[in-house]
């Protein structure tokens, strides 16, 4: 399986290259999102969280390593939601919101197509060992 070389996945370098974008972006969101509980603390949270997950669980048997893969399309699910609020309450340009709504779009595709991959490995095992 791939996971060993995630660096090389599609996926893990599109998520990579959402995480300047989210950073570039956030510098000028109003202050009272800057806090811990605000957008700009959330966003930049998930946005590493992807690439984070997807390493840590690159290293742990089937079933946690699908698991870890759940839990990065989740949080590309909250920075593309999070994303579209801030285009929303015109803290980016549509410009900008387009730029990485496409990257998300791209990295969730490919994750998804390899988490079919995986969970089929690793669901089929499971039930063909019993």
């Amino acid at each position: 399986m791939l996971r060993n070389n995630y660096k090389n996945l599609e996926f893990y370098k599109a998520s990579r290259e959402i995480i300047p974008l989210v950073y570039e972006y956030t510098k000028k969101y109003p202050k009272e999102e800057q806090g811990f509980t605000g957008i700009v603390s959330q966003l930049r949270r998930a946005s590493i969280s992807v690439s984070s997950n997807i390493a840590e669980g690159s290293s742990r048997g089937n079933k946690e390593h699908y698991h870890f893969l759940v839990i990065s399309l989740g949080s590309l699910r909250e920075i593309e939601t999070q994303i579209g609020i801030s285009y929303d309450l015109k803290y980016i340009s549509e410009e900008k919101y387009i730029s990485c709504k496409e990257k998300i779009d791209f990295a969730i595709g490919k994750l998804c197509n390899y988490m079919k991959i995986v969970g089929k490995d690793t669901f089929q095992n499971k039930y063909n060992n019993r």
